[in-house]
């Protein structure tokens, strides 16, 4: 271990500022364990069981499905995750490079509501699992026993995060494992291979699910990438988050589809886990407890930097402080808890069906992101205008990604197919959401092209004014 990272401080010292190089530290290994970790969990494992009881797919087809999206998904977090090192900064200050100082504001705000509705959401099931695993808890002390842990660990912030997850990825990742051993150890049911089977509606919505899984965390990823030295490269911690990622949320989404394949057809998905793995059964709501508190810790201290960079959008010269980050983490604490104890009893459901439908306005995003870092600037950021007053050489608004933006909204909304808008077109193929696919599709090249034209004809207005 090198002197400067013993040096650093456990409590993360900055906030959405440029990391300096001398302050860099980790291995990209921290990537994997991070998402590896982060995705051995129950709504991954419930979502996994939706394949067998909502889209009727075989173990084999199922299987397939589940590995060919998270595959095809990992791609995008993957690169997102990779811009880390060479920025320093978070994916959500990152975004003004494209989208101009105040033109980010939008995503930002987004940002931060998927967030704080992930936080309540996870500390409403985290207060459920204490109620599950010691009845004699009341609901409400639970619900502030959950919430409380995961702030600490937020405020702690970055490095605590990766070494809790680091942790994780053997506890959980062998809990996981011994659980599979069990199941398949006894006695299965005569239909256990033989239930479902394959149709193309609910084939193209387990791969569709995976892709929008993966997606959904393309906002935060570089927030946990950052502190990794500049000369990293991109294969690295590329490499790292994609075997990370895809590897945990298949294991967790084959889990759920087995688990209620080797109980009765209609058992519900964590019931089905308990009744599937006996005497470890507990153990693993134990441990399922613990990570949706380590995981639900991301999700406050993504909402957190989300909210001061969008502060720090009108105050240019404020350089946010650690105790910044502890009082906004107490504001969203109280408020995010005040709505989950008088949350209904179906809110996490509801709420899971508001921020897919969120996705459409991730999708574009996530598709102006990669273009820009990859094929337009190629990694070269001028992060002294990205922190700018005016924005710099970004401008207040960058109206080619932002007219990108909204189009590649607009195309979706034909196929959209959520909680609060269902498109004309949205059953072209039963039961799967494709409104992703037309979002990529239109947004990547358009932004490329107005992109390239743009720097075209300032290389032309350049020449013109060197010739004069």
């Amino acid at each position: 271990m090198s002197q400067t990272s013993r040096q650093d401080p456990l409590i993360e010292n900055h906030t959405v500022d440029y990391v300096p190089l001398a302050e860099r530290h980790g291995k990209a290994r921290d990537l994997f364990t991070l998402w590896f970790s982060t995705n051995i969990a129950p709504l991954p494992i419930v979502t996994g069981a939706m394949v067998v009881q909502v889209f009727h797919l075989d173990l084999l087809w199922g299987l397939i499905a589940i590995v060919l999206g998270h595959m095809l998904g990992g791609i995008v977090i993957a690169l997102a995750s990779a811009q880390g090192p060479r920025m320093g900064i978070p994916q959500m200050v990152q975004s003004r490079g494209q989208f101009g100082r105040y033109g980010a504001l939008l995503i930002v705000f987004f940002a931060a509501i998927i967030y704080i509705g992930f936080f309540i959401s996870n500390i409403v099931l985290a207060g459920k699992s204490i109620v599950g695993v010691s009845p004699s808890v009341p609901v409400p002390t639970s619900i502030l026993i959950g919430a409380l842990a995961a702030t600490a660990i937020g405020v702690i912030g970055y490095r605590f995060i990766h070494i809790l997850n680091r942790i994780g990825t053997w506890v959980m990742g062998g809990a996981l494992l011994a659980g599979f051993a069990y199941i398949f150890a006894h006695e299965l049911p005569m239909d256990f291979f033989s239930r479902g089977g394959f149709n193309l509606s609910g084939w193209l919505a387990t791969v569709s699910l995976g892709i929008i899984w993966q997606i959904s965390f393309s906002p935060y990823t570089c927030d946990y990438s950052r502190y990794l030295p500049a000369d990293i490269g991109i294969a690295r911690p590329f490499l790292a988050t994609y075997l990370g990622a895809t590897l945990g949320t298949i294991l967790s989404f084959v889990f759920g589809a087995v688990a209620v394949l080797a109980t009765p057809e209609g058992t519900e998905a964590m019931t089905a886990v308990k009744q599937s793995t006996g005497w470890l059964g507990p153990i693993l709501m134990v441990l399922f407890l613990l990570n949706i508190i380590s995981h639900n810790a991301l999700n406050l201290y993504g909402a957190v930097l989300s909210i001061i960079t969008s502060i720090q959008t009108f105050a240019s010269q404020w350089v946010p402080s650690i105790k910044v980050r502890v009082v906004l983490s107490s504001v969203v604490l109280v408020g995010c808890c005040l709505v989950a104890l008088a949350a209904s009893a179906d809110f996490i459901s509801q709420f899971i069906g508001l921020v897919l439908a969120f996705l459409l306005v991730l999708v574009p995003w996530a598709s102006i992101n990669l273009i820009d870092f990859y094929l337009i600037k190629r990694g070269e950021y001028d992060i002294t205008s990205i922190f700018a007053a005016d924005g710099g050489i970004y401008g207040r608004f960058n109206m080619h990604a932002i007219v990108a933006y909204f189009i590649g909204i607009l195309v979706q909304l034909p196929f959209a197919n959520t909680s609060l808008y269902v498109g004309p077109y949205a059953n072209l193929v039963e039961g799967a959401d494709l409104s992703w696919l037309f979002g990529l599709l239109v947004t990547c090249p358009l932004y490329y092209c107005l992109a390239t034209r743009s720097q075209q004809q300032a290389r032309a207005a350049a020449r013109l004014g060197y010739t004069d």
